[in-house]
This record gives structure tokens, C-alpha cells and sequence, in this order.
């Protein structure tokens, strides 16, 4: 999870609910409900070449694995208890 400080993400909120308004109306208006991972992934490589220092393997590898740690964090926190309710729900393969 990426640990801001609590006055830091206001400033940031707004315009990243904005950016997620927009995906969600242009995925509607192509009447395809898998555009959004397209549209998330052009967003997010947008902001990360805008935000890099400089073109070199420091900055690269940083970038990378902020993303590799998004991925992390995102399947531990949302889709590992999403996998745990359909246990319940349906029960176990194992």
C-alpha cells in the first residue's frame, strides 16, 4: 500500500477520481467493458514517463517496480479476498 501522507492525497484525489470518471465513460461509449484495462494501462505509462526523473536504469527500475509492487499489492488486498468469498461461497478446488 503506498503509505502518503494524509494531507498529501487530497491534492491528488480529485484528479485521479477524475481520471477514473473518464476511463469509465469512454469503456461505456465503446460498449466493450474489457477497454478499461487498456485505457488504465495508457493512463498509468503516461504518468510514469511523466514523472521520471530522467531516461536512465535507476529511474527505469524504479518505475518498474513500483509497478510490480501496484500488482502485488492490488491481488493481495483486493482480489485475494475476492478469491477467499468465492472459497466460501463455492467451495475449494483443493
Amino acid at each position: 500500500m503506498p503509505y502518503i501522507k494524509q494531507e498529501n492525497r487530497p491534492r491528488l484525489n480529485s484528479h485521479i477520481d477524475a481520471l477514473a470518471e473518464e476511463i469509465k465513460k469512454v469503456t461505456k461509449e465503446t460498449n466493450d467493458p474489457h477497454m478499461f484495462a487498456g485505457l488504465l494501462n495508457y493512463a498509468c505509462t503516461r504518468l510514469a514517463l511523466g514523472v521520471t526523473p530522467e531516461k536512465r536504469y535507476w529511474a527505469i527500475a524504479l518505475i518498474a517496480g513500483v509497478f510490480r509492487n501496484i500488482g502485488d499489492e492490488f491481488y493481495r488486498r483486493y482480489a485475494a479476498p475476492y478469491e477467499d468469498e468465492q472459497i466460501e461461497k463455492n467451495g475449494d478446488v483443493y
